[in-house]
């Protein structure tokens, strides 16, 4: 009997959910869990305490010393210049105790305490995360591209009292590190010294192997996440074991559906909810091996070059990646070992989703999530693909269209995404934005969470993306989801990437004004004609009113750090907003 079996609760699934899947949830990673009669298929329950570090990842160690999983490695990083870490569980185990002996022995944290951690695509990033998880420190995720004023605001708002970034942050750090009262302790990780920093790689090599992972909560926290909006300050969305580690262990093979044997490489950036999910918790949770390339810059060439030469099996990548994949000619490379392919974060253009389908003979699978929430819709695999939509909903959430009133609409009726929430707030979903009791009541409504995210749900279940509720456009009467647009735009071979938003206009109120990154091979082109080509290719392709009576081209798009494109940018420039 192991933790797992002690102090268990109901945990609900809402009934929508199986009627999706046409059958009960079941467990993942049978092989950890099938002598554990607590966890049973289609009575799913959840303990009291929860520790993905001793309950997962040892377990899967104690399998490999037991000869019951396969050689496949647990972690695999390379760095495109020959250098390669490879780890087993037992040894990802072996090394992460040593880190957490750092941070409890050496920095003194506590159960409780926050560490902010900012680091690039390397092993030590994964160390951290793990003997945060064996100490019971809640983490603080930011991408490697924030600058002093962010990482400012960040250790204030959080309260940080240790912060672990590399060289190429400690300065910044250093420039704000006097205002943060709270924060006590520098570790960078890094060859050399720096004055007033603890040098992490000394530390760990000094630190036992020996360490006790502390008892933690299901409810405890266990990662923070400034979240990536457009507007106002980031907010600070926490989640905690069980929202994060357990459910994938309760899940349906969802959005992954990985085995032990397998390779998933997850290209988010470590500052982001995706990257836990992809390349943390739920491979972990299979027992699959968490493929990583330092990749300072994604460039297609070395991204497409990997795919050939290593045995990935799994990907994702977010849609800006597979529109640059599909620029080069897929002809010339051979995965040999690919077999899943995962899009998120916008929606992917039924085009490139087609382009990759002919000359890789793979399907792109999307899905569609929030930081808040993890995993809302997916396209799992086997199941029938509609060009465009984000899936079914994924397990143990009720996720339904709704209007103002928090009425559940119709299929086919436009509405915004929310996640339902009562009688009993379903696991996944965050617990709260911290120090904001006001944003984490207005993100309610009614029975439902609400995503903010506006779409449709057809007869099947099906979701459909039509855009932010602030971005959708209402000209002259009728509402335009500015993804509509772009899907149009982005058909045509002048077209790299496009951004739709409203912009005022005496007689209807506000129109559609495109705003569109050109193709080098039509730079040159009269550009007048050209926008005169690209409207009239929108209004054949789409319904006429929906084209865009305003155009610009442009050299690029703003875009937030995880590659949304900022249209609230864009917008309030053609109404003369101050951002």
């Amino acid at each position: 009997m192991n933790g797992f079996s002690k102090h268990l609760k109901s945990l609900w699934i809402p009934k929508s959910s199986c009627r999706l899947f046409h059958k009960q949830p079941k467990l993942l990673a049978p092989e950890l869990f099938s002598q554990d009669e607590s966890i049973r298929q289609g009575e799913q329950q959840v303990p009291e305490y929860f520790n993905f570090a001793s309950d997962v990842l040892d377990k899967w160690s104690q399998m490999e010393k037991d000869g019951k999983r396969s050689s496949n490695p647990a972690f695999w990083w390379v760095n495109g210049r020959g250098n390669e870490v490879r780890w087993s569980f037992e040894e990802l185990g072996f090394h992460s105790r040593k880190v957490a002996n750092v941070l409890s022995d050496i920095c003194g944290l506590q159960k409780g305490d926050r560490v902010m951690l900012i680091l690039p695509r390397i092993p030590e990033w994964w160390l951290v995360n793990v003997a945060c998880m064996r100490t019971g420190i809640s983490l603080v995720l930011g991408t490697s591209q924030l600058t002093a004023k962010d990482i400012s605001y960040r250790l204030q708002a959080c309260k940080a009292k240790c912060i672990i970034t590399n060289d190429m942050l400690a300065s910044a750090v250093d420039a704000v590190a006097s205002d943060c009262q709270f924060l006590k302790t520098k570790l960078i990780v890094s060859e050399g010294r720096r004055d007033g920093w603890l040098n992490f790689n000394e530390l760990y090599k000094a630190q036992p192997a020996d360490h006790i992972c502390v008892k933690t909560k299901i409810q405890d926290p266990m990662v923070i996440y400034f979240t990536s909006g457009t507007t106002g300050s980031p907010k600070m969305a926490e989640h905690s074991q069980g929202s994060l580690g357990f459910r994938p262990v309760i899940s349906e093979r969802y959005w992954l559906d990985l085995t032990p044997e397998d390779m998933m490489w997850c290209l988010s950036d470590t500052g982001w909810i995706i990257a836990s999910l992809g390349s943390v918790l739920d491979p972990w949770v299979f027992g699959s091996c968490v493929f990583v390339h330092n990749l300072p810059q994604v460039e297609s060439a070395t991204i497409l070059n990997t795919l050939s030469r290593f045995p990935i099996t799994a990907i994702f990548g977010a849609p800006t990646l597979f529109r640059m994949l599909v620029q080069h000619d897929l002809t010339s490379y051979k995965f040999m070992s690919l077999q899943h392919c995962t899009s998120g974060g916008e929606p992917l253009n039924p085009e490139v989703m087609e382009q990759w389908k002919r000359t890789t003979g793979l399907t792109i699978c999307e899905m569609y999530g929030q930081t808040e929430t993890g995993i809302i819709c997916s396209v799992f695999k086997g199941m029938k693909i509609k060009p465009g939509s984000m899936g079914k909903t994924a397990p143990l959430y009720d996720a339904q269209i709704i209007d103002e009133n928090a009425n559940v609409l119709p299929p086919g009726q436009e509405g915004e995404i929310a996640i339902r929430i009562k009688p009993k707030r379903p696991l996944g979903l965050f617990s709260k934005y911290i120090d904001n009791p006001e944003k984490t009541a207005s993100s309610e409504r009614g029975n439902f969470f609400i995503t903010g995210d506006r779409g449709t749900m057809d007869e099947e279940g099906y979701f459909w993306f039509l855009g932010r509720s602030d971005d959708i456009i209402n000209s002259s009467g009728y509402r335009i989801g500015p993804s509509e647009v772009e899907n149009c735009l982005d058909r045509a071979p002048a077209v790299v990437e496009s951004a739709a938003v409203s912009s005022p206009d005496p007689l209807r109120g506000e129109v559609v004004k495109a705003f569109v990154v050109l193709s080098p091979a039509f730079s040159s082109c009269d550009l007048e004609k050209l926008r005169l080509e690209l409207q009239e290719h929108v209004k054949k392709v789409t319904a006429p009113y929906k084209y865009p009576r305003k155009m610009e081209f442009v050299q690029e798009l703003p875009k937030t750090i995880t590659g949304k494109i900022k249209r609230n940018e864009l917008r309030n420039k053609e109404w003369g907003t101050i951002c």
